[in-house]
C-alpha cells in the first residue's frame, strides 16, 4: 500500500505534467498558425466579379483577407488582422461587422473602427481587375488610419 503523501505527490506531478503539455501544445499551435503556408504575399486571383454578390463579405483564410463587395458594386480587400494586437478577425454576418475575439474590437464592413480598443481602421490590399477577374495584391499591405472613398475599387462597367 502506498503512503498518502507519495500518492498525492504523484497526482500533483501528473497534473503539472499534463498542464505543461497542454500549454506547450497551445503554444506550438499558435506559432504554427503565424507561419502557415498559403496564397499570401503575392497577387491572388479571387474569382470572377459575378461570383461576389452585392453587399457580401467573402473570407480568403489562406490569403489572409476578406473580400468585401459593397452594395454599389465596389470591392475592398481587408487584411484579416485586428489593428489593436493583430488577432485574427471573424466576420459576423448577423451584425454586419468584423469582430476581434481577443479584445472585443469591432469594425464596420468597410474596415472603420466601430468599437475600441483598436484605434485605427483595418489595413487593406490593392484590388484590381483583369477583364472580369478580381485580383488582390497581398504583397502590398496598405495601413490606414481612416477609411477613404478611394479605398473602394470598381470594375470598369460598374464605376459610379
Amino acid at each position: 500500500m502506498m503512503p498518502r503523501r507519495d500518492f498525492l505527490s504523484r497526482v500533483w506531478a501528473g497534473l503539472g505534467l499534463a498542464a505543461a503539455a497542454g500549454s506547450g501544445y497551445v503554444g506550438l499551435r499558435f506559432l504554427a498558425s503565424q507561419t502557415a503556408e498559403g496564397n499570401f504575399g503575392g497577387v491572388v486571383t479571387a474569382g470572377m466579379v459575378e461570383d461576389f454578390p452585392l453587399n457580401t463579405v467573402t473570407p480568403f483564410p489562406n490569403a489572409r483577407f476578406f473580400l468585401v463587395r459593397q452594395d454599389d458594386g465596389g470591392f475592398l480587400a481587408l487584411y484579416h488582422k485586428c489593428t489593436h494586437l493583430a488577432c485574427t478577425l471573424l466576420w459576423r454576418e448577423t451584425d454586419d461587422e468584423f469582430y476581434c475575439p481577443c479584445h472585443g474590437s469591432r469594425f464596420q464592413a468597410d474596415g472603420r473602427v466601430h468599437n475600441r480598443p483598436a484605434s485605427r481602421s483595418l489595413s487593406c490590399f490593392p484590388v484590381s481587375f483583369e477583364g472580369d477577374t478580381v485580383l488582390v495584391d497581398t504583397g502590398s499591405l496598405i495601413e490606414r488610419d481612416q477609411v477613404e472613398p478611394g479605398d473602394i475599387v470598381y470594375p470598369s462597367e460598374a464605376a459610379p
